[in-house]
């Protein structure tokens, strides 16, 4: 049995399976998911888990080369936005209508019980060489 890192299976194999290049998308419970990506769904209660909790998670488990989220976070989530530029200095932004497009080719979506709006990134794996 694992005692460190993600404890949920399907998230672990799940992150396990990814690769250079593969999109993981961290989202909110109103992003609507389209049929494609491989979905492990953490939704307990609204704000269970959070956002940052499972953002934080994965950051500890990926490499990350890029990430994009919604120009709508900037004002309509300040605190989310913030915990993005923190974490990812590198991160662009897109209309969240792209981003929702974008969701279509991702690898990989994690969906949280975050319950404040465009809490959501789309995060590109790297590697570790």
């Amino acid at each position: 049995m694992k005692k460190s890192g993600i404890l949920n299976r399907h998230l672990a194999g799940a992150v396990a399976g990814l690769g250079h290049g593969d999109g993981v998308l961290i989202c909110d419970v109103g992003m609507p998911i389209p049929a494609g990506p491989r979905v492990v769904d953490l939704a307990f209660r609204a704000g269970v888990p959070s956002f940052a909790e499972v953002l934080d998670g994965l950051l500890d488990e990926l490499v990350v080369e890029g990430a994009t989220a919604a120009e709508e976070i900037r004002e309509a989530n300040p605190e989310a936005a913030r915990l993005l530029a923190a974490r990812l200095p590198d991160l662009t932004h897109v209309p969240h209508e792209e981003l929702k497009a974008r969701t279509a080719s991702a690898r990989l979506v994690v969906r949280t019980g975050e319950a404040r709006p465009y809490a959501n990134v789309l995060l590109r794996c790297g590697v570790f060489f």
